[in-house]
């Protein structure tokens, strides 16, 4: 049998990062071995101690270096309101916002039952726990508008209204800026069905 190269090696593990195709993983194993052997090597050490460094919130399970993250341990924060999102990256963009000041609690995906990922493996237990500390009195669901997102945002918030938890999900609608005529009609009727009185 044919022994594996490493170039075809680095090539597959190129490919396992999103939106990366198997061309797009050649192209970029050629860059670092034949323009780019310092970057290479300073991305292989990065990730190296990423990996070694970087673990999971114990409250919120977004990733950090510590036991518990910055926000979590911040006394400026309102620790009434937790916000529950699919992915680290879409924290960050709700922080960004600087429109939100509570808490978040970080799935790490979406329900997709045929991918396998069910409650358990989103760390439900420990969202529950933390939503019915006596504390939380409002969940906000900013899981994504996709099915398996829908689907997540559902099962949380059927599982915690029953623990009397109140929940609630983010608005959808028209995007700030845009006209009217050029906004896609199925997001145009969920602004009309998610108005709100002003």
């Amino acid at each position: 049998m044919k022994p594996v190269s490493s170039l075809l090696l680095l090539t597959e593990s190129l490919k396992r990062l999103p939106g990366v195709g198997p061309k797009s993983a050649q192209r970029l194993a050629y860059h670092l071995l034949q323009h780019d052997r310092e970057g290479a090597m300073s991305l292989s050490a990065t990730l190296a101690e990423a990996l070694d460094k970087v673990r999971h919130c114990a409250l919120c399970n977004t990733f950090t270096e510590e036991e518990t993250c910055v926000l979590c341990r911040s006394a400026d924060r309102d620790r009434t309101v937790l916000c529950v999102t699919e992915t680290p990256a879409d924290q960050l963009v709700i922080e960004q916002t600087l429109a939100f000041n509570g808490l978040y609690f970080v799935l790490m995906g979406s329900l997709s039952p045929l991918d396998g990922v069910g409650p358990k493996e989103l760390s439900m237990g420990k969202l529950l726990e933390r939503a019915g500390d006596g504390v939380v009195s409002e969940v906000i669901l900013a899981t994504s508008f996709h099915n398996e997102g829908e689907a997540t945002a559902h099962y949380i918030s059927e599982v915690l209204k029953v623990r009397g938890v109140r929940v609630s999900r983010l608005a959808r609608g028209v995007p700030v800026g845009a006209e009217l005529e050029y906004v896609d009609v199925g997001t145009i009727a969920r602004a009309l069905l998610d108005r709100r009185v002003t």
